[in-house]
């Protein structure tokens, strides 16, 4: 049995039975099982002190193995010992043996359910998919809309039903000292110091070779990354060339290309090994496979070039600028081989891969030579701060709060259900434009209209997951909504501007306010920025007129600018970052 959860709400004592111990059966995939620790670590968060245990397949065992969440991780080997029905009742017989009394399913297959039944789990969570329904105690309806959910957001609501609250989180793999000592000595027996420079390609697709840029290609990038890297750089600059078991020509023909320094690790190495590998990493080129999300999640970055598969569901989750792709009429068509002229990649040029690949150099501060990127004599003068280029990082780090009603949308009074939420003119493009420059985006609003009996939690939901699909179709997701319930005189700590859902978003993202904004229509919003430190912008689009906004910068909490749009806000904001870096360089003595 569970333990007891006792709470205490405005109806009285609410006691609710938590799991004990959790089975967690995992994607059989790579980059699906990465897209699906976000969930797995929330599952932690939500449930504390139960025992997590996690049921994968080898490879995606090994890469869970030392995740800080589980306490375990169960080995499934449907090839092996649990091959058949004779091994399928084996390993529910291991399962049964375990006592688990919630298992939650992040697999789609009927199997998943049929184990977790056969094996007694008395309740069996996920999602209604593959005819299973009879075997989940607590289907779950497939999330549905005009714009596809990415799969981290996909894993992410399957678990909100339990408790689960805020947006997705950024997949996060960890490895140990010891695996990156033992790559070092690896890399050291081909000739690549510890201190060399490493551009890591991925050019293979265990899929199919729809998903493949052409070699010749993956080989021109790399032999000018090199180049480029050794002109701005003291450092030696080496290419590690990584697959599958059955890419190993692949990697030898693009090595022998390359004419310098590589490794061909294709085919050679477990999954630890290639964390290990990507970790070491100064930038991976990929296509869409599952060391692309092992990249993302390992903090490096990545360029992924995308043909038949969809950007919108499996890109590199909150890093969508780091991918390229041709706009043609027949992707994504998620077929394995092309029956045309795979015209999705072979339209993708050099060029394009390249100058994607500079931009996350250009992104990525812990770059000792950044600058000199950007000046060598093979990259085209760009503008000044209009550039896209150099738009990319002036918000990295910084963390974008937004106000909801009359900052995002009109405020008619009380917004019961999505089909009165509307949009301002320009808000997706702006909001997009602050993602680009690499901005965490999180709404905090007020929502007394729950106290007051005017709407429930899931009509405020259904509004919020359409905000969501408006943004995500503009490429400006958010990361986080939080929303106080309460009504203005219960006290609460939440409601603006008290500052508890900032404090919450500093739990739960690692918010540094010494590096945010805070945009809001009403004058609590630039009240709670002065007390969480905040810069800020008043929109005049909500309940304060232009007039009034005017006498606040004499009087009252005055706000850092006025803007009478969020267009006109993100010009200020992106304006105002810049000067801030410039003047925090030129105290350091270094470039902006």
């Amino acid at each position: 049995m569970g333990r007891y959860a006792v709470r205490e709400n405005k109806w009285g004592l609410v006691r609710k039975i938590l799991p004990h111990k959790i089975l967690v059966r995992a994607p059989n995939w790579i980059g699906d099982a990465v897209m699906c620790e976000p969930a797995v670590r929330g599952l932690r968060s939500l449930f504390p002190e139960a025992e997590l245990m996690m049921l994968a397949k080898p490879v995606i065992a090994e890469l869970f193995i030392a995740h800080p969440g589980l306490n375990a991780v169960l080995v499934y080997d449907d090839k092996g010992a649990h091959a058949g029905m004779s091994g399928k009742w084996s390993l529910a017989g291991t399962l049964r043996r375990h006592r688990f009394d919630l298992a939650v399913l992040f697999q789609n297959a009927f199997e998943a359910a049929f184990l977790a039944w056969l094996a007694g789990i008395p309740r069996r969570y996920g999602y209604a998919t593959d005819g299973r329904v009879l075997f989940l105690t607590e289907p779950v309806a497939v999330p549905k809309g005009p714009v596809p959910l990415h799969q981290v957001e996909y894993y992410w609501n399957l678990v909100r039903p339990l408790g689960m609250a805020g947006g997705a989180t950024f997949p996060t793999l960890l490895v140990s000292a010891d695996e990156d000592r033992m790559v070092d000595v690896r890399l050291a027996s081909a000739g690549i110091d510890s201190s060399d420079l490493i551009v890591g390609i991925n050019p293979g697709s265990t899929y199919g070779s729809a998903k493949r840029w052409l070699s010749d290609r993956f080989a021109e990038v790399a032999k000018r990354l090199v180049r480029r890297l050794e002109q701005s750089e003291s450092a030696q600059v080496a290419v590690v060339i990584l697959g599958a078991k059955g890419e190993e020509s692949l990697g030898k023909d693009i090595a022998a290309q390359l004419g310098g320094r590589s490794v061909v690790l294709s085919g050679a190495t477990t999954i630890r090994e290639l964390m290990a590998v990507v970790k070491r990493c100064r930038l991976l080129i990929t296509n869409d496979t599952g060391p692309m999300h092992i990249a993302a999640a390992c903090g490096v970055p990545v360029v992924a070039v995308f043909g038949p598969t969809d950007w919108r569901t499996t890109a590199p989750y909150g890093k969508e600028r780091s991918i390229v792709r041709e706009a043609v009429d027949c992707a994504p068509c998620l077929l394995r081989e092309c029956p045309i002229d795979h015209r999705c990649m072979t339209r993708i040029s050099v060029d394009r891969v390249y100058e994607a690949a500079v931009q996350q150099l250009n992104g990525l501060p812990r770059l000792s030579g950044l600058s000199s990127l950007s000046d060598s004599a093979d990259q085209p003068e760009q503008p000044d701060r209009t550039d896209q280029t150099d738009q990319t990082n002036i918000l990295s780090g910084y963390t974008v709060f937004l106000d909801r009603d009359g900052t995002l949308n009109p405020d008619p009074g009380y917004i019961k259900s999505p089909d009165q939420f509307e949009l301002f003119p320009g808000v997706p493009e702006a909001l997009a434009t602050l993602k680009r420059a690499g901005a965490r985006l999180i709404v905090v609003t007020n929502q007394s209209g729950v106290a007051r009996g005017l709407l429930l939690g899931d009509d405020l939901e259904a509004v919020h997951m359409k905000l969501k699909r408006l943004l995500d179709g503009a490429g400006a997701s958010l990361d986080a909504i939080y929303f106080c319930p309460h009504h203005p005189d219960d006290g609460c700590d939440c409601r603006k501007p008290n500052r508890g859902m900032i404090d919450q978003a500093v739990r739960e993202w690692g918010v540094n306010l010494d590096r945010s904004y805070l945009i809001g229509d009403h004058i609590r919003d630039i009240e709670l920025a002065k007390r969480i430190g905040a810069r800020s912008v008043l929109v005049t689009t909500g309940v304060v007129p232009p007039q009034e906004a005017e006498r606040l910068k004499a009087s009252g909490p005055a706000p850092d600018w006025v803007a009478s749009s969020l267009t006109e806000a993100a010009d200020w904001l992106l304006s105002d970052a810049s000067r801030l870096s410039a003047q925090i360089c030129e105290r350091q003595g270094a470039r902006p």
